[in-house]
């Protein structure tokens, strides 16, 4: 095989999470007043953590006095909404199932905070995943190579080894900061053109490309 580890992105690669971020968005958007945004908006919002959505979504950003009361709510709030709408894409659960039919290890790197993370793995693709890395004070969010280099350490990997994929240009920087491969997947949140636009160099459009490209 090419690669003995893949690392995935979750939000916009394995899981569609986007309505459930959206519709929380615009519940704490509402409760504090501030302006409601389309799931089309939102979509080019997330990607580099909860606090940078936030940041994007209020007016005045960080500067808002209200941001870390807003940023607070939202973090609470999603927490008990975010498998409401929320499932995988078409394929992955097969693709997953191959992967490691074929002895490789694979695992999870996103910006979503830690507990997040291991909750919706464990909901959606219970004993899946060999280890899951969220943000964390410890991990900083992507495209820093952190949670990669930790995800390698411990499953005792090298990084020749080891394949990125994601959907997003943050997914790019972070496979390059990592000096790994990167395969990028056009059915998530940004989409084939802003792939190609943003450094993307693999794309793939379903999941049977991306087993072949892989194995």
């Amino acid at each position: 095989m090419k690669y003995k580890i893949a690392i995935f992105d979750l939000d916009g690669t394995i899981l569609n999470t986007l309505d459930d971020l959206a519709d929380s968005l615009n519940v704490v958007l509402q409760k504090f007043q501030m302006p409601l945004h389309t799931y089309e908006q939102v979509r080019f919002m997330v990607g580099n953590g909860i606090p940078k959505l936030i940041e994007r979504a209020i007016p005045d950003g960080v500067t808002n006095p209200k941001y870390q009361e807003v940023l607070s709510e939202y973090i609470n709030y999603y927490e008990k909404h975010c498998a409401q709408k929320t499932a995988p894409y078409d394929g992955i659960l097969e693709l997953l199932s191959q992967m490691k039919h074929h002895g490789m290890k694979i695992a999870v790197n996103t910006n979503k905070v830690s507990q997040a993370a291991e909750e919706l793995c464990n909901y959606y693709f219970p004993s899946v995943f060999d280890y899951v890395c969220g943000s964390s004070p410890q991990t900083p969010v992507k495209p820093a190579p952190d949670g990669v280099f930790k995800i390698l350490n411990h499953l005792n990997m090298r990084k020749e080894d080891a394949i990125y994929i994601g959907d997003s240009d943050v997914d790019i920087q972070t496979g390059k900061n990592s000096g790994i491969d990167v395969i990028s997947v056009a059915w998530g949140f940004r989409g084939k053109d802003f792939l190609l636009q943003n450094g993307a160099e693999k794309i793939v459009q379903n999941t049977q490309e991306l087993l072949e490209m892989i194995l």
